[in-house]
């Protein structure tokens, strides 16, 4: 993913929250999709090092277990997970990327990615807009790439409503506030926190996946991917 040393380059540090800009051009100078990814992001020159990781890393494991549906990336910041999901399958018509503040530059993003790969153009819609009421249906696929504290209990919630599947990475547990299951006697609170999400999950019938992310990139790296129960029309 990286230029190697011997050219003189330095592995970028997955974690760092300094914007990828031009300079960072030699580090993507490979021929994978990631590579072409992380060029769009370097022109772009706004989006935070890390989300670049943390965007591909989600979307890799979201799309071994969800082709299809309309990506519906809430607390999307710039945006680029729902990119990069329409990126890894065609067959997923369109893209919501939903935020109560959307950042200025995720315009200069989208115009980037659109640049390199045309097929993405007219296809991702940004609203800025309460995840509690943007209009939602049964066959989005629900992904939030570290939707602090409750937001991630939000997500959840939303595609229980509508019988969604559904993939989160956490972040910013809010311990004193969120629902730990009575598991914190036995096991940290945020483990305790996201374990009761997965119970909650289970408990509507949804069967669920449980993954990391490389913590190289963020500590806060447990990804839960679930799918719903299926519906009578599904049953055929």
């Amino acid at each position: 993913m990286t230029a190697p040393e011997s050219q003189g380059f330095h592995p970028l540090v997955k974690a760092s929250r300094n914007r990828l800009t031009e300079a960072s051009l030699p580090h993507f100078a490979g021929t994978t999709l990631f590579d072409a990814i992380g060029r769009a992001v370097c022109r772009a020159g706004c989006l935070p090092r890390k989300e670049l990781f943390e965007a591909w890393e989600v979307a890799r494991r979201v799309r071994r277990r969800f082709r299809g549906h309309r990506v519906v990336d809430l607390a999307c910041g710039h945006g680029l997970l729902a990119q990069i999901l329409l990126l890894l399958d065609d067959t997923s018509p369109s893209a919501l990327a939903v935020d109560l503040r959307i950042p200025a530059s995720a315009q200069r993003l989208q115009a980037s990615l659109e640049e390199t790969w045309p097929r993405l153009q007219g296809r991702t819609d940004f609203q800025q807009v309460d995840l509690r009421k943007i209009p939602l249906r049964a066959d989005d696929l629900l992904v939030s790439a570290h939707a602090c504290g409750g937001l991630t209990d939000l997500v959840i919630a939303r595609a229980i409503e509508l019988n969604a599947p559904v993939a989160v990475l956490p972040c910013c547990h809010a311990l004193g506030k969120g629902d730990l299951g009575g598991l914190e006697g036995w096991m940290d609170g945020s483990l305790a926190m996201d374990a009761t999400r997965v119970a909650r999950l289970r408990a509507h019938g949804y069967r669920v996946f449980t993954q990391t992310i490389p913590d190289d990139i963020t500590p806060k790296n447990r990804l839960i991917l679930a799918a719903p129960p299926a519906r009578d029309s599904d049953r055929g």
